[in-house]
């Protein structure tokens, strides 16, 4: 039996009131429910019964609305890069695709905030930052949206330093389940008053309600940056140096481990010659070059006393792109 066949005869009427102001926007054809039945993972696929195409807060409430009414559930859906399964539709119902509502709100370089639609994807943010001095620099590895990257608490290699998007959102536009619009936040930076409902919200996964606006925290870009990459004898001195590091506060902004496994996983699909080692991988930020250069030589000491078998440094962005 085809998954088109088997949709429950419920979903006539919900469709007839969603075309009613969505228009072609709400669909149940085949490809595009397949389309939003699984995101990266390893997941089976789960077929929504319905996908929806917002463009505005109103028009989710809207859609919230009539989904509550016909008691089927919602299902936020972004960039779907995400891993763990967060946009299956498990129990049918409607998937609500927010990359039509991808409009950058506001960027004030003066307050380093940016507010942004959920469907803003991360490197759109980042193309709009250029040339301000600020950027923003959660980046869990896909160019997943704004929206979804808040909903699952999205971190990435910089999270050592700048935090996860728990530390970085201040404020939302978000519709509860029975179609209420509520605002968390506010763009201060410092604020003790009432429930702490933003962080509430980060990390949900779209279960308390569905994100729809973002204020977002920015920060300023480096003076300068080094990259480098350490070989160990041994995984307990790299994870020494990792502690130590982060302990004198020498500015690391990213840090990855890669044990001799994976780096002999990486030679032999990136055609490289690493030492077969265990392995760190820096990134460090630092307010000059003669500040960078001090880091450099205290993250080597520190490595070479950890069983530390060499450092690689590149300070230059052609450099640190090919380190």
């Amino acid at each position: 039996m085809s998954a088109q066949s088997t949709r429950p005869v419920t979903i006539e009427p919900a469709l007839a009131d969603l075309r009613s102001f969505l228009n072609d926007r709400v669909t149940a054809a085949l490809i595009v429910r397949e389309h939003h039945s699984h995101g990266e993972s390893s997941h089976p696929s789960a077929l929504p019964d319905l996908v929806c195409f917002p463009q505005s807060t109103d028009e989710v409430s809207r859609i919230v609305t009539v989904s509550a009414r016909h008691k089927l559930p919602i299902i936020p859906f972004g960039a779907g890069t995400s891993l763990e399964g967060q946009v299956q539709a498990l129990k049918g119902g409607i998937s609500l695709d927010m990359r039509h509502m991808n409009r950058i709100l506001h960027i004030s370089v003066e307050d380093m905030d940016a507010t942004v639609e959920a469907g803003v994807s991360r490197m759109q943010l980042a193309y709009a930052l250029e040339n301000t001095g600020l950027t923003f620099f959660i980046d869990p590895g896909a160019d997943a949206t704004l929206g979804g990257m808040a909903s699952t608490r999205a971190s990435g290699t910089t999270a050592v330093r700048y935090g996860t998007m728990r530390e970085n959102v201040l404020g939302l536009t978000v519709v509860l389940a029975d179609g209420r619009v509520i605002h968390t936040g506010t763009r201060a930076r410092k604020s003790s008053a009432g429930y702490d409902l933003t962080h509430l919200f980060v990390g949900a996964e779209g279960t308390l309600g569905v994100i729809t606006e973002l204020t977002l925290r920015l920060h300023g870009l480096p003076e300068s940056m080094g990259v480098a990459r350490c070989a160990f004898e041994t995984i307990d001195g790299a994870v020494r140096t990792v502690i130590e590091i982060i302990q004198l506060g020498l500015g690391v902004a990213r840090i990855e481990f890669m044990d001799d496994h994976l780096v002999h996983a990486v030679n032999r699909y990136s055609h490289l010659e690493l030492p077969v080692h265990p392995t760190l991988l820096f990134e460090f930020h630092g307010i000059s070059n003669t500040a960078m250069t001090e880091i450099a030589g205290m993250a080597e000491q520190l490595a070479s006393e950890h069983g530390g078998l060499g450092c690689t440094w590149e300070t230059t962005q052609p450099g640190r792109e090919r380190l």
